[in-house]
């Protein structure tokens, strides 16, 4: 539904021309004519009723509740540049009326006489406490402000407005607009003042690389460290666009090896961003370097202790070097910060079964198969969560044998055993690009440029 219909009803309750102002015109026939207009308003019957409150401005052309009802009847059908006058009218016949002032200035933005309608605007939206008149005031104020080019005034209503009401889809839709535009216009205005500043270089590169294209994006990247050589965070973006165009083909070996000395090159100038020790030691542990790849991911978690798949990566790769008993600790608190991670779930149960541990193996197990449901159910509607690190994924082939020895041990157990007429196989493991999430949120002010996906950069400030 429409603002302007929404906001209608609610203002359909305040201006109203009664039986008793009809008696005190003089005249039935006024009456008459007020009750049919109600009526078919009510019935959204708008020409009708338009039509009956035209006849009472003409009998009666100085009440000003019916000229007011006229010009929210206009309103209401689209016909602005006439609500504006009736409005107008009523106004000067009775400037007490109530929302009337603001109805008029919405209409006013309406025909785009946003310098005209933005005090009207401004004053109503303040002063309403009835969450359906403010959100309609402010969606009319956000369109004042951008046609008037207060462009950062614009944006604080759209802030205002999405915490009030964080579920309301044209609200959402109005922000991303608002949001696009202020991001735009910002990016321009950097280009303005500072055309060869590392910061436009940033910005550019960001920008091809949320696009995949990778050259581009690299390009930008080495231009920011010809000008600042140890950026902090610039290595690591490189880094992670190498790993990018490493998925983009199959044929390129070289990309990966290239990131991973990227990666190295960070830690050499910011050994705390917890990002490039997490995309190095996942390339150490994909090449079965396990003891440099633990080293990597506890750096990680040293300087990033609620890193969930640094810990997740660390956790498995002490599986893999035969440490079942030391994997638990970083396995159980990953699933603490999120219940849903599969691979979590499926790495504990085999943790569990190294140390022989069958009831808390089967546990974990059964949570494992429940979310592998939820994520094809979610991989098929569209609903991936985004992420700013590469994430922890299953080897098709070594799931497929693993879950096929912890059932051979638990044969009794037909809950969790894997039934073809459920197709519950392994469709999700089909494509790495479910696990692989392009892009990235953009966070340009953290110096390390290592946001994880939890929102908080490494260096545990929180944005």
């Amino acid at each position: 539904m429409s603002t302007r219909f929404v906001t209608l009803a609610f203002l359909s309750l305040l201006i109203i021309v009664s039986d008793s102002k009809a008696q005190q015109a003089g005249s039935a026939e006024l009456q008459r004519l007020a009750q049919e207009g109600e009526k078919a308003l009510a019935e959204r019957r708008y020409e009708d009723a338009a039509s009956a409150y035209e006849k009472v401005c003409g009998l009666a052309p100085n009440m000003a509740e019916a000229q007011a009802r006229l010009g929210l009847i206009y309103f209401q059908m689209g016909r602005f540049e006439q609500a504006v006058r009736a409005l107008r009218r009523a106004l000067q016949l009775k400037p007490s009326l109530p929302n009337t002032d603001l109805l008029l200035g919405m209409a006013l933005s309406e025909v785009g006489a946003y310098r005209e309608a933005l005090s009207l605007l401004e004053i109503g939206y303040k002063r309403s406490s009835d969450p359906v008149l403010k959100r309609a005031s402010g969606l009319q104020l956000q369109r004042a402000y951008t046609g008037l080019g207060q462009d950062d005034k614009a944006v604080e209503v759209t802030l205002e407005l999405t915490r009030l009401y964080p579920r309301d889809p044209e609200v959402l839709y109005h922000a991303g607009r608002i949001f696009g535009n202020y991001a735009y216009l910002s990016t321009v205005k950097l280009a303005e003042v500072a055309p060869d500043s590392i910061w436009l270089h940033l910005a550019a590169g960001e920008a091809n690389e949320s696009q995949g294209r990778t050259e581009a994006a690299i390009q930008d990247y080495r231009q920011v460290l010809a000008i600042h050589p140890d950026r902090p965070g610039v290595h690591y973006r490189i880094g992670r666009t190498l790993l990018a165009r490493a998925r983009q083909s199959t044929e390129d070996t070289a990309s990966e090896p290239e990131a991973l000395k990227e990666f190295e090159q960070e830690l050499r100038i910011d050994p705390s961003n917890a990002n490039a020790a997490y995309e190095a030691g996942e390339i150490h542990r994909k090449l079965a370097q396990f003891d440099d790849a633990l080293k990597l991911f506890s750096q990680a978690v040293e300087h990033y202790p609620d890193f969930e798949e640094a810990l997740v990566a660390k956790g498995r790769t002490l599986l893999s070097l035969g440490q079942a008993h030391e994997a638990i600790v970083p396995l159980r608190k990953s699933i603490s910060l999120n219940a849903e991670n599969d691979v979590a779930w499926f790495q504990l149960a085999q943790a569990y079964r190294a140390m022989g541990n069958t009831a808390e193996q089967q546990k974990a197990l059964m949570e494992f198969q429940r979310l592998r449901d939820l994520i094809i159910r979610r991989t098929e509607s569209g609903k991936v969560k985004r992420s700013e690190v590469t994430r922890q994924t299953l080897d098709p082939k070594g799931l497929k044998n693993d879950l096929g020895k912890i059932l051979t041990m638990t044969p009794d157990l037909e809950s969790y055993r894997i039934r073809k007429s459920q197709r519950v196989g392994f469709r999700y493991l089909r494509s790495a690009a479910f696990f692989i999430v392009l892009g990235s949120a953009r966070y340009p002010d953290c110096d390390s440029g290592c946001i994880s996906r939890a929102g908080r950069c490494c260096r545990s400030r929180v944005y």
